[in-house]
């Protein structure tokens, strides 16, 4: 049987291009569908979105050829500080705080801005010979017992072994092959943007939870930050809603004065946040990365790197089953993969889902319980160590690209 590509993978925004040059630096041949067109991928000026890239991630994206080429655009996390409070009254006495220096292998993680993560990725896939159909969109798919085939908006039609889903929260992949989702709406809308302040960040994110949602200010070259904060999504809308001098007046009380005086720097984004967990990451000749099998709150920051914690997994089943001469779309070895990152998507979940219940509320209960408890962390060495490596995402069954070992 003759197949147009190995791989097909549905989606072209992070994930998508990621996994394909994970799947490519093993053998396979990969090709790449993005509904949108190549140049809006393209770089851009600095527009406020960025990534906190744990350390594991890192070493994804060195394995895969990346990081060299984005490195010099990264700022290290060197302390991560938790605390609790209200706007404009400052931190509770209460506080967890992280230091790099605690573990061996360096700082816990990197941010990265966007602007240089994806036209990174597209170079990088030219220079692999990927395959990318720009502007494409899929309107249906079906499965056999030899092949999985797309068919395009444009007409044409894609044969392959394997099908991807790479494409979001809202994955077309994932209902055309009958996979249904679990989640709720948390009744919160994560606002998102970048400022400008007078005094060094000396690389330290911070966690400040307040009864509406938390607020975490992370580090970016130069004296930035990148803002991700979490309202009720009426007062979210509202808050967006206003021009940028209103906008910050409303975000100062929250942000502090530690870091000076603010402004904004870039564009402001909006989205709305929600738990949605795919039944199932797998179905006959398809498996699902990224958000496409589950959508988490940004409470941890675990968004694209639990995306990578999947590229990695695949991509390791599927270059094990091909050196063993298995097809690497039998359901076993898709099984395989399932097993491997379902019940880490689940733990994470109920974690995520958790915290942000305890979290974002003014029960003066939950606070008092919260804080000692973030004390607690914070006293104990070897609770804070094991803190710091799971910030880092070097704990579990990793897989080796995560272990910065070739596949």
């Amino acid at each position: 049987m003759s197949y147009d590509t190995d791989i097909l993978i549905v989606g072209g925004g992070l994930n998508g291009p990621a996994l394909a040059l994970a799947l490519a630096s093993t053998g396979q041949r990969v090709t790449v569908v993005d509904a949108l067109p190549r140049d809006t991928r393209a770089e851009a000026g600095f527009d406020g979105r960025a990534y906190a890239l744990a350390l594991a991630s890192i070493r994804v994206l060195d394995g895969i050829g990346l990081w060299s080429h984005v490195a010099e655009h990264a700022q290290p996390m060197l302390k991560i500080v938790a605390s609790d409070g209200r706007a404009g009254e400052g931190a509770a006495p209460f506080f967890l705080a992280f230091d790099h220096a605690e573990i061996e292998e360096g700082p816990m993680g990197h941010m990265l801005e966007d602007r240089f993560l994806r036209p990174a990725l597209l170079q990088a896939m030219d220079a692999a010979g990927i395959a990318q159909l720009s502007g494409e969109t899929v309107v249906s798919q079906s499965v056999d017992d030899r092949a999985a085939t797309v068919q395009l908006a444009s007409g044409r039609s894609l044969r392959a072994r394997l099908l991807v889903g790479c494409d979001g929260r809202d994955s077309g992949t994932a209902t055309r092959a009958g996979i249904r989702r679990t989640g709720w709406d948390y009744g919160q809308t994560g606002l998102v943007c970048a400022v400008e302040h007078e005094l060094p960040h000396e690389g330290t994110a911070h966690q400040f939870f307040m009864p509406a949602g938390p607020l975490a200010i992370l580090p970016l070259p130069g004296n930035r930050s990148s803002i991700v904060w979490s309202e009720t999504t009426s007062r979210a809308a509202e808050i967006h809603a206003l021009d940028d001098a209103a906008y910050l007046e409303v975000l100062r009380p929250r942000f502090g004065d530690f870091l000076g005086k603010i402004s904004l720097a870039g564009k402001r984004h909006a989205y709305p946040l929600k738990l949605t967990i795919a039944n199932r990451f797998i179905a006959p000749r398809l498996a699902l990365v990224g958000d496409a099998a589950h959508g988490m709150h940004p409470i941890a920051g675990q968004g694209f790197n639990f995306g990578l914690r999947d590229i990695a997994a695949l991509a390791e089943v599927i270059a094990e089953a091909a050196r063993r001469g298995e097809d690497i779309a039998n359901p076993l070895v898709l099984e395989r993969y399932q097993q491997w990152r379902r019940f880490d998507t689940m733990l994470m979940a109920v974690g995520t889902d958790s915290v942000n219940k305890l979290f974002s509320n003014d029960n003066p209960v939950l606070r008092g319980i919260r804080d000692i408890g973030l004390g607690v962390v914070n006293a104990v060495p070897g609770l804070r160590r094991a803190s710091i490596r799971e910030a880092a995402g070097l704990t579990g069954d990793l897989p080796r690209l995560m272990r910065g070992l070739p596949i």
